[in-house]
């Protein structure tokens, strides 16, 4: 794919299928909830689609959809809306935990900056340099926030009755 060319139906579509897993799990990650990581989602490829972007390499565009999706959540957490607003979790009776494996729920409990430190070194497979960068970050604080979330992720595992 050119990433220079006009943006067609068919290059737009290849975008969304190759980032809409990690945008989404990120986004959910992050949010903590199923609406809303949504709502980012959509946010983010329509960003995408309304920039007409180009990047220098497939790096640099996971890179931005990564930046651009913790943006997204950080806009939607500091919105006025939000600030006014009742989590829906506690109003319902039926729980989202069956959509996600047990592990994924684990890692929710963690608190946010391990969260998305695991979650962009195990699930998209990224180095703590390319974290560093994308989260603006010394990358020693990066190690140190792998190091403490998967300590915690290993407490909150073994507290539950599992061993980790």
């Amino acid at each position: 794919m050119d990433h220079k060319s006009l943006r067609t139906d068919d290059c737009v579509e290849e975008v969304i299928n190759e980032y809409s897993s990690t945008v989404y799990k990120l986004a959910y990650a992050r949010t903590r909830n199923k609406s809303d990581a949504e709502d980012v989602f959509q946010e983010v490829f329509l960003r995408y689609i309304r920039k007409h972007r180009t990047f220098e390499s497939k790096e640099h565009e996971k890179a931005w959809f990564i930046r651009v999706t913790i943006n997204c959540c950080k806009d939607i957490w500091g919105s006025l809306f939000r600030k006014h607003t009742q989590p829906l979790e506690e109003c319902m009776v039926v729980s989202e935990i069956d959509e996600v494996n047990q592990l994924e729920q684990f890692l929710l409990d963690l608190p946010e900056d391990y969260r998305i430190v695991i979650h962009l070194f195990y699930y998209e497979d990224m180095s703590t340099s390319q974290i560093s960068k994308i989260l603006h970050k010394k990358e020693s604080t990066v190690r140190v926030q792998l190091t403490r979330g998967r300590r915690l992720l290993k407490e909150i595992i073994e507290g539950a009755g599992y061993n980790a």
